[in-house]
């Protein structure tokens, strides 16, 4: 198992007239607080939603969000997939991993399975029927897939991943 000295947890919320970006540094998968925590919120226009594109609206904000953090990343976990097919057709993990040169290891975790998905690995969490689909660039799937699955909480979505969407969505208000 992989140790980790700086993760980051990505996730971005949309109203209509703005988005915001949240970002949280943990320091261990079982950490249930975060070393540093910060929220962007983003007044400008903002690209349209273009299925199948929707990096192009959400990758300038985690960017943002990134370039911000007071320590080195190791890691970046985000809300959605890494890959939207078998064949590693990039979606928002793909091209952030791109984007950031290939050196940070990105994690993808998906609460709703995207179409015919094969390719993640569903982790089960706490109590929870409903699995959460793990994908990755950088590291090993089934390795991403144990750090999902070691994170802490009781719950199906684990503290850190509920921490950093509830701060995007307050960041709108």
């Amino acid at each position: 198992m992989r140790t980790i000295s700086a993760t980051a947890f990505l996730d971005a919320a949309y109203g209509d007239q703005a988005a915001a970006v949240a970002g949280a540094v943990a320091e261990s998968w079982d950490a249930k607080t975060a070393a540093e925590i910060l929220v962007r919120r983003f007044d400008a226009s903002l690209a349209g939603y273009e299925p199948g594109a929707f990096y192009k609206r959400e990758l300038p904000l985690l960017l943002a969000i990134i370039s911000e953090f007071d320590r080195p990343i190791e890691m970046i976990v985000i809300d959605g997939y890494v890959w939207l097919d078998a064949t590693c057709l990039p979606g928002l993990g793909g091209h952030l991993f791109e984007t950031l040169g290939r050196r940070i290891p990105v994690i993808g975790i998906a609460k709703t399975r995207y179409r015919n998905d094969t390719w993640s690995i569903p982790v089960l969490r706490g109590g929870s029927r409903r699995p959460l689909f793990v994908t990755a660039a950088g590291i090993e799937t089934k390795e991403a897939a144990e750090c999902v699955r070691l994170m802490h909480g009781d719950h199906r979505i684990p503290t850190i991943v509920t921490l950093v969407d509830r701060a995007a969505r307050n960041g709108l208000g």
